[in-house]
């Protein structure tokens, strides 16, 4: 591309899969070039309740990053104010607090879909900045000059064990509280939202899925051949990789290029 401030150019695929064990698919994802929006949501609640959750959670975030789409278009500029990216981070806040109420409010007033929720990892692409949100234990990876890393935290009880050194990495994954999440969207009518921005650059790839994908990651390594193919097989291969060592859960991958 030329220089620094251009535009970069994305493109996407997305694709879920019920797995091998469930009998729904309480994942959603969500994906727009065009835009730059990304997310991925894992349902939980019965009665189809996280299936709800998670399709709710993602039309409020996109309704209120289209509203507010000035602010993300402002990062296309050449020269990007420290002000306009907050505005673009708060945008992307405030929507996922808005799913948030969304999904708080359906279920209070739905005695079947009381205490459901999602989590909700998101990616707004505009410029040369990535901004990303997260609620729960869905992920958002990077793969950048051949090497992979996790850009969010899992919101989990074994990850704030880990956090606080009362339990080893090796010892969380083996941890039968490990899918015991502690933040979700629609538990309460709000909730913390990590919200992070980095600078892009052509080449790099961001994988974001749910934990029926990334609990059967062996390794970070093995995430660069696969997104080599390109989005759309990168994304069927995730699914496939999953399925293949078990597909206990719903499965989700989005993986977005940047040219």
């Amino acid at each position: 591309m030329g220089n620094d401030s251009t535009p970069l150019v994305r493109a996407s695929s997305g694709r879920s899969d019920i797995g091998r064990r469930r009998t729904t698919n309480e994942d959603a994802l969500f994906v727009d070039d065009a835009l730059g929006l990304y997310a991925v949501a894992d349902g939980m609640g019965g009665h189809n309740a996280g299936e709800v959750a998670s399709h709710e959670a993602l039309d409020t975030l996109h309704g209120m990053v289209v509203r507010g789409a000035a602010d993300v278009r402002a990062l296309d500029a050449a020269e990007v104010t420290l002000d306009e990216q907050r505005k673009a981070q708060r945008l992307l806040e405030s929507a996922v607090q808005a799913a948030t109420y969304m999904v708080y409010g359906i279920a209070q007033h739905d005695p079947e879909q009381h205490g459901m929720g999602t989590t909700l990892s998101a990616l707004l692409l505009a410029g040369r900045i990535a901004i990303t949100a997260q609620v729960g234990d869905s992920r958002i990876y990077l793969v950048r000059e051949g090497q992979a890393s996790q850009l969010t935290e899992d919101h989990t009880l074994v990850g704030w064990q880990v956090k606080q050194g009362i339990l080893s990495a090796e010892d969380a994954a083996r941890s039968p509280h490990r899918n015991v999440i502690t933040r979700a969207i629609g538990s309460r009518d709000y909730v913390q939202v990590d919200v992070h921005t980095l600078s892009t650059q052509p080449g790099d790839v961001f994988v974001l899925c749910s934990d029926g994908l990334h609990g059967y990651l062996r390794d970070l390594a093995e995430l660069p051949p696969i997104t080599a193919l390109g989005p759309e097989a990168a994304a069927r291969r995730l699914i496939e990789l999953a399925n293949e060592r078990g597909g206990r859960d719903n499965v989700t991958a989005v993986v977005v290029t940047l040219a």
